[in-house]
């Protein structure tokens, strides 16, 4: 990347946006990353007029609307909505003003609840999703396929959609409602070891597997991925390519943050699919991998949510 490489990102103030921003080799570039109050995506004319103003060599799209288990379940429509609107929206204005690299952020959400793992590329669309996050998966799914027809029907239009595992990182959401599961450990852990609780209460059994990158990590690969943007499959995962438990994340965190409790689990509470782990096979052909632990991962988070995280 050079200074005259402009590079829209939308959702530039989230976990993955801010972190690619923050990435060196990206941070030379000439960025454009408007927040929500500046430019609503799911505004079509807008999002149009501000691609065809500024003519970005790039657009990487990361936005759209984020949260754990309950969020999912408890707003389907919304989070089934917003995410497709955003994603049409930004995909066919990019079309429809002449940039020809996207890169499009999925969700490993977009594979079948029933897929053996490690989860292949191919998978996609061969089954039902995981029903406590079916709206958020649907609408990512679709504006996936949405790049694919572009890319194969109009010649030099390349745009490509990268399915990172999940992710975790400074300027990750902490609050109950937005949180994914590290952050929420995180929140959960700190404020017992604050009050003096002598225990954090797990949801299920704890023994579902998850894989979770740092998202400093996920930065790199995207900054290595443009500066080789043509030669990338339309789809390709992005991960780690092994996981770890439920109650192995609780533990690590427990670690960083000294608390020194015990754990409850509470069976009734949903827990999500028993394992989602990607293949990364393409990934690793590329030469392409992350190098932070997760111990590093979680210590580094943990010290930006008790230093500098502001609340939301």
């Amino acid at each position: 990347m050079d200074k005259n490489t402009k590079i829209y990102i939308t959702g530039g103030s989230g976990l993955v946006g801010r972190n690619i921003i923050e990435n060196p080799d990206i941070a030379e570039s000439c960025i454009f990353a408007p927040s929500h109050s500046d430019l609503d995506l799911l505004d079509y004319n807008a999002v149009f007029a501000y691609i065809k103003k500024i003519k970005p060599d790039f657009i990487i799209h990361t936005a759209g609307q984020v949260g754990g288990i309950q969020a999912n379940i408890d707003d389907a429509y919304g989070f089934f909505t917003n995410n497709m609107i955003m994603g049409i929206n930004v995909i066919r204005a990019a079309k429809e003003c002449g940039v020809t690299r996207v890169l499009n952020l999925s969700s490993s959400c977009s594979y079948p609840c029933e897929a053996p793992n490690p989860l292949t590329e191919d998978m996609i669309f061969t089954g039902a999703f995981e029903p406590t996050n079916e709206g958020y998966a649907i609408a990512k799914t679709a504006i996936l396929r949405m790049c694919e027809y572009i890319s194969g029907q109009f010649e030099g239009y390349h745009y490509k959609t990268i399915i990172p595992c999940n992710l975790y990182g400074r300027y990750d959401k902490f609050s109950p409602l937005k949180s994914h599961l590290i952050p929420a450990i995180i929140r959960k852990i700190h404020a017992a070891k604050v009050n003096n609780i002598s225990t954090v209460e797990i949801w299920g059994d704890g023994l579902s597997r998850r894989e979770f990158m740092y998202a400093g990590d996920l930065a790199k690969i995207i900054a290595s991925i443009l500066k080789r943007f043509e030669e990338m499959p339309d789809v390709i995962n992005v991960g780690l390519g092994y996981d770890h438990t439920i109650n192995e994340y609780y533990e690590t965190v427990a670690k960083a943050a000294g608390y020194n409790g015990g754990f409850t689990h509470d069976l009734s509470k949903p827990a999500g699919m028993k394992q989602k782990l990607l293949d990364i096979s393409k990934q690793k052909e590329l030469g392409l991998e992350a190098h932070c632990s997760l111990e590093e991962g979680i210590k580094a988070t943990y010290e930006y949510f008790i230093n500098e995280y502001k609340g939301e």
